[in-house]
């Protein structure tokens, strides 16, 4: 076998990371098209060489270029050294380890995963798994009060919702709020803090959690101690809190300082790792909790704050609030962020990006849209990809509807655009991570990019698609009816490229789910193989239908159709 064949492993997350008590996940990348079968041989670091235990890895699919491959190793004592063994058809075989491939066991060398440390196998907030998420652009929803948006609590729990995520409410001469200029109050145009804490707990009381969101990358011009450094320029005792370039300060034509984004004059950028500022912002994260009773916080612009700052903030948080739920807000590959010691989870916009594509755009096949899911997935460890915020669309995108009417294949895309919306949806509720659900989205608002995605929520019964908001309400319903659907791993089941048709499994080890999407207009009689041999009928449990397998299964499709088979 050639010695130029690609496979990549580093005994680090997330290629190797813990997944529970006493087991140690491994991940490896394999050179695609080449139907390898990987062994990894495994001991304790200290155990003598030639006694490690062989056990074949799972493909799990593939990512393009690459295969991907996992096992699940059990160690007692958490110190772990492993090498790859990897062969094609033609029974040739090479080791891999940390010193590369190699015919020679030896010569390859052994990775070590040198012990498995209990604070990186961070249990999530136990609430985490039943989650669905909605946001809520306060300025837009129901009086835009937050006295408006706890009225509303008996609708989001009759929608099937368990978590209320807020953008910014704290006081802000804008109608965002990313300007702050006070962390310690609400807006007065949202109300109080007793309007806060009487909506955390109506929330409460209706089994709903509720996440606040942070800016601490930047400030607003109106903060006290960026107006103490316009008045008092270099003698102001806040000066470093900021990035000055230089003095008098001046704000137009162009900023003399740091901003958020390209010379946002209002929002200076916070200098996080002066210490004041720093334990001002954690105690500005503690005061919330700690007042109000939220649970949880989502960090804005989390990739442009210092990296030094956010392993502290979890660690004194998460000491005083183990429940609390920590999400990042990156717009991209968010890996570095979620290795156990920062966030529990990000907003995943690169998974929105592939979701997009395949159902809004139809610029993407099956296999493109499956390889790309396997891709991101393969980027995080199985507790950060359980703690995901899968969204369609938030306040800082065009809306998922508006994106299907713009985008699809034909003539007649805007007519299918519900449709694919509904076929996007039953991926959002039926994939692994937190489904979020951006305000006005279930009842088919539509709206471009920001300021026109932010618009009012619609109320009025005559204006809202109720059709959409009950397919909501029902995946939604199925998904906390089975636990498979909250809890158990994603893996590739089919894709039939010509027909744009592909499907998944849901799986865990008492349960088995399997999911089919028809992205085009057209019915289709697809002969699969049967995904769960331990059953003679299956019942799709959107109709009812019941479908009879054997080694191969006739499974019925309408245009833009899906199944969910149990």
């Amino acid at each position: 076998m050639s010695k130029h064949l690609f496979l990549y492993h580093t005994a680090e997350d997330p290629f190797a990371f813990p997944a529970g008590p006493g087991t140690l996940k491994l991940r490896l990348f394999v050179q695609s098209g080449q139907s390898l079968c990987c062994t990894v041989i495994h001991s304790d670091r200290y155990d003598s060489p030639g006694s490690e235990l062989p056990q074949e890895m799972e493909r799990t699919g593939s990512a393009g270029a690459y295969d991907i491959h996992e096992a699940v190793l059990r160690t007692e004592t958490g110190k772990c050294r492993y090498q790859f063994h990897i062969k094609n058809p033609a029974g040739e075989n090479v080791w891999y380890g940390e010193r590369g491939i190699s015919e020679n066991r030896e010569q390859a060398g052994a990775f070590q995963y040198a012990y498995i440390h209990h604070p990186q196998a961070t249990l999530l907030p136990s609430w985490t798994a039943d989650a669905i998420v909605y946001q809520i652009y306060p300025s837009s929803y129901n009086q835009g009060t937050l006295q408006g948006i706890a009225d509303k609590i008996p609708y989001l729990h009759e929608l099937g919702v368990t978590a209320i995520y807020m953008t910014p409410i704290f006081e802000s001469p804008s109608e965002h709020k990313y300007n702050t200029s006070d962390y310690y109050k609400v807006d007065p145009g949202f109300g109080t803090m007793e309007d806060l804490k009487m909506l955390v707990d109506t929330a409460h009381r209706y089994g709903m959690k509720v996440l606040l969101d942070a800016v601490f990358n930047h400030a607003g011009d109106t903060f006290f101690a960026f107006k103490d450094v316009l008045e008092r320029g270099e003698a102001s005792p806040y000066k470093d809190w900021f990035y000055i370039r230089s003095f008098p300060v001046r704000q137009a034509p162009v900023p003399s300082y740091e901003t958020f984004a390209k010379a946002e004059a209002s929002m200076p950028k916070l200098n996080m790792d002066h210490p004041d500022v720093a334990d001002y912002m954690m105690e500005v994260a503690k005061y919330w909790v700690r007042e109000a009773g939220i649970d949880g916080w989502r960090l804005d612009v989390a990739n442009e704050v210092s990296p030094a700052f956010w392993p502290r903030f979890r660690r004194e948080l998460k000491a005083e609030f183990p429940d609390l739920l920590l999400i990042g807000e990156i717009m991209h590959a968010s890996g570095p962020w979620l290795r156990g010691d920062q966030f529990d989870g990000g907003m995943n916009y690169v998974l929105r990006d592939a979701v997009l594509e395949f159902f809004a755009g139809q610029s993407a096949g099956p296999v493109r849209f499956m390889e790309q899911v396997l891709h991101q997935e393969a980027l995080y460890n199985d507790q950060a990809n359980s703690a995901m915020f899968q969204l369609l669309g938030s306040h800082d995108t065009l809306r998922f509807l508006t994106a299907c009417k713009q985008g699809g294949r034909g003539w007649d895309r805007e007519s299918t655009s519900l449709s694919r919306m509904k076929l996007a949806v039953f991926f959002q509720m039926t994939y692994i991570g937190l489904p979020m659900i951006y305000y006005g989205d279930e009842v088919g608002m539509e709206g471009a990019t920001d300021p026109h995605c932010r618009q009012p929520m619609i109320w009025e019964a005559q204006d809202q698609n109720m059709l959409l908001q009950e397919w909501y309400k029902q995946l939604i319903s199925l998904r906390k009816e089975h636990e498979v659907l909250r809890t158990g791993g994603f893996r590739p089941w089919f894709t039939d490229e010509p027909r744009n048709v592909l499907g998944y499994v849901r799986r865990s080890e008492q349960d088995r789910m399997g999911l089919i999407i028809n992205n085009s207009p057209n019915a289709y009689q697809l002969e699969l193989c049967n995904y769960r041999p331990d059953k003679t009928v299956l019942v799709d449990l959107l109709s009812g239908l019941t479908i009879r397998t054997d080694k191969r299964m006739l499974v019925e499709i309408e245009p833009f159709g899906c199944l969910m088979l149990h």
